[in-house]
C-alpha cells in the first residue's frame, strides 16, 4: 500500500464541503496555503483536477465529487474503527460534531469543561447554525434542536424543557417602569426576534384560561440573534423575552430583572437528534448523558421587578 494513499484527503475533504480553503483551514487549524498545497499535490497524483478554483470559493469538478463520495466513506470506516476500539475500552474517545443554533452555543461551551474533564478523550467540533443541518451529508454526529421535531427517521432524546422569559435592565425600569400585564406592553420597547424567513416573532404568555397566548409587540430594535436581544437588553434598549437558560447570571446578579412572572409561559422542548446508525456510539451516549444532567441543571434564581 501506498504511503501517501491518505496525504491530502483529510484537505481535500474539508475544502470541498466548505467551498473555501480559508474556512478548510479554520476548521483545522493550518493556513489556506497549506489546505491549497495539499490539494494541489494529490490532484497531481491522481492525474485529475478535483477542485475549480475562483477567487471567492473552490467548487468540485465530477471527477472530484466522485472522490469526495470515497473519501467520506474512508473516513467513516475509520472513525468506525476508533469506535469499536474506544468500546472495547469502554472509554468513549474521538471526535465528536455537533450541531447546534446559536442561541444555544453559550450555554453550552460554558458546560464543556465540564465534559472534557470527565471524558479527555474526546474532542468536540461545535457547528452553529440556525437552519436545520442535514447530518450524514455534513458529517453531523449530534444536532441540538429547539422546538418541534419532523418525522425524519432520527433518534430523537429530549434534553430539557425551557420557559419564555420577559426582562429588563434595572434602568430602562426606572425610567418606564416595569408592564404588570401583557397588555400594558403597547407602551414598551420590545426588543424583537425575526427568524430566518424574516418573520418577526411575538411573544408568548400564558392567558387568563391557562393556555399560551401570543402578543406582536414592537419596539426599536429586531435582530435574528438571540443574544443581541439580551445584549439589548443589558444595555436598556428595551425589554426583550428570551428562553431561561440564557438568563442565569444575569438574573442572579441582578444585571437583568424578570417582569410578567405571573405570565411566564413554557417554551419549546429542546431535543438532540442522531442516526439510527450511530445507537451504539459511546461518545453519543455520554455527551447526551452529560447534557441531560449538566445542562439543563437550574443554576439561580430569578430577581423579578415588581
Amino acid at each position: 500500500m501506498s504511503s501517501d494513499l491518505f496525504e491530502g484527503l483529510v484537505p481535500f475533504v474539508h475544502a470541498a464541503e466548505e467551498r473555501s480553503f480559508r474556512r478548510a483551514a479554520e476548521r483545522l487549524g493550518v493556513t489556506p496555503a497549506a489546505i491549497s498545497k495539499a490539494v494541489l499535490r494529490l490532484e497531481e497524483r491522481l492525474g485529475v483536477r478535483l477542485l475549480e478554483r475562483t477567487t471567492r470559493q473552490v467548487r468540485l469538478t465530477d471527477e472530484g465529487a466522485l472522490y469526495l463520495a470515497r473519501c467520506r466513506e474512508a473516513m467513516a470506516q475509520v472513525e468506525a474503527g476508533r469506535d469499536a476500539i474506544a468500546r472495547a475500552q469502554g472509554v468513549p474517545r474521538g471526535s465528536l460534531t455537533v450541531s447546534l443554533p446559536f442561541v444555544l452555543g453559550r450555554a453550552l461551551v460554558r458546560q464543556l469543561p465540564r465534559f472534557t474533564a470527565l471524558y479527555p478523550g474526546v474532542d468536540v467540533h461545535l457547528r452553529l447554525s440556525d437552519r436545520r443541518t442535514r447530518l450524514v451529508d455534513e458529517r453531523i454526529d449530534v444536532a441540538i434542536r429547539v422546538g418541534e421535531l419532523q418525522d425524519s427517521g432520527l433518534i430523537a432524546r429530549r434534553i430539557m424543557d425551557t420557559r419564555w422569559v420577559t426582562v429588563g435592565a434595572p434602568a430602562y425600569l426606572a425610567r418606564r417602569g416595569a408592564p404588570q400585564r401583557p397588555d400594558e406592553l403597547h407602551a414598551h420597547a420590545c426588543l424583537s426576534f425575526r427568524s430566518p424567513r424574516g418573520k418577526t416573532i411575538p411573544w408568548t404568555f400564558v392567558g387568563p384560561d391557562g393556555a399560551a397566548e401570543t402578543l406582536a409587540v414592537a419596539g426599536p430594535v429586531d435582530t435574528d440573534q438571540g443574544e443581541l436581544l439580551l445584549e439589548g437588553a443589558l444595555a436598556g434598549l428595551g425589554l426583550a423575552q428570551v428562553f431561561d437558560f440564557m438568563l442565569a447570571d444575569h438574573l442572579r446578579q441582578g444585571r437583568l430583572l424578570e417582569v410578567l412572572a405571573p405570565f411566564a409561559a413554557a417554551g419549546p422542548a429542546i431535543h438532540a437528534v442522531y442516526l439510527p446508525s450511530q445507537r451504539q456510539n459511546q461518545k453519543i451516549r455520554a455527551f447526551l448523558d452529560f447534557l441531560i444532567e449538566d445542562l439543563a441543571r437550574p443554576e439561580g434564581t430569578a430577581a423579578r421587578a415588581r
